[in-house]
């Protein structure tokens, strides 16, 4: 991506070099892999398992030093400031045609783990929204992830992760989240998952709208970017993560969509179909 000379947004809680001592990790990377899992196909709350597990501990938080930023953090953190700037731009402008104004979320950068609106937040459970606070919480790290187990590399697959939470943020102030999850309580689980599978793929294409406007006033992509996002979404479909997990795949518990679903709907966005809260929800063929 071309993003020299743009602004940063300050919007941006940096607690990175800081680090939660109050609550942390205690199993292993391999048992909080299975308690993930667990959580998917048992369709439960990942952050309430690793608590019940004692994965978590409980606790006040407080406040540990890991050290200063890195020139690569510095910079990680800056580009993470211009893709929310971005989105920021992007949504004041959708939101007044539509006689509205636009609050931006804050973005939450971390280090490993860190208290939110919903919960104790680790790195292990990647980026999140979290309605209760308006809060996006990234821990940077997982973009090494990104590149290293699911052969995604590239900003703009960043940004895409990025601009897909901002979604999530765009949802709740449209009331589009408060009406799937009312939904949701009334539903059977199969059916509850059906309706997470729709906000997904809709902050998919808002991710997609917000890709198409920041081209079309900054000229921001390069040869290969969509391609990045394409990789990015094909990786974290639940058919995609299930078969590495598990050796096979279990619709039923899907709760993001297949890789083609989000690379689809993603491109819907990008493409210029027109946004209307029900066009997920509406769709008889995802």
């Amino acid at each position: 991506m071309k993003l020299e000379g743009r602004r940063k947004s300050s919007n941006v809680d940096d607690r990175r070099g800081r680090r939660s001592t109050g609550g942390g990790i205690k199993l292993s990377g391999g048992m909080i892999v299975l308690i993930l899992i667990a959580a998917v196909i048992f369709k439960k709350n990942p952050l309430a398992l690793l608590e019940q597990t004692g994965a978590l501990s409980q606790g006040s938080s407080e406040v540990g030093e890991t050290g200063p930023l890195s020139e690569e953090q510095r910079k990680m953190g800056d580009f993470a400031a211009i893709i929310l700037a971005s989105t920021e731009d992007v949504w004041a402008k959708e939101f007044r045609e539509m006689g509205m104004v636009y609050e931006p979320p804050t973005m939450v950068l971390f280090t490993d783990a860190t208290d939110s609106g919903c919960g104790f937040a680790s790195a292990q459970t990647g980026p999140f929204y979290c309605p209760a606070d308006r809060d996006v919480y990234l821990d940077l790290s997982f973009f090494d992830e990104m590149s290293r187990r699911f052969h995604a590399p590239g900003d703009f697959a960043q940004a895409y992760v990025i601009a897909h939470e901002v979604g999530h943020h765009v949802q709740n102030l449209l009331g589009i989240s408060d009406q799937v999850h009312s939904a949701q309580q009334r539903s059977d689980p199969t059916a509850a998952n059906r309706l997470s599978v729709r906000l997904e793929l809709q902050a998919d294409f808002l991710a997609g709208m917000w890709a198409r406007h920041d081209q079309e006033r900054f000229g921001s992509l390069e040869e290969g970017d969509i391609d990045e996002a394409m990789r990015a979404a094909n990786a974290i479909g639940d058919d995609t993560l299930q078969k590495q997990a598990q050796g096979k795949v279990v619709p039923d518990s899907f709760t993001h969509g297949t890789s083609e679903q989000r690379m689809r709907w993603f491109m819907k966005g990008f493409r210029g179909e027109p946004f209307d809260p029900d066009n997920t929800f509406r769709a008889k063929d995802l």
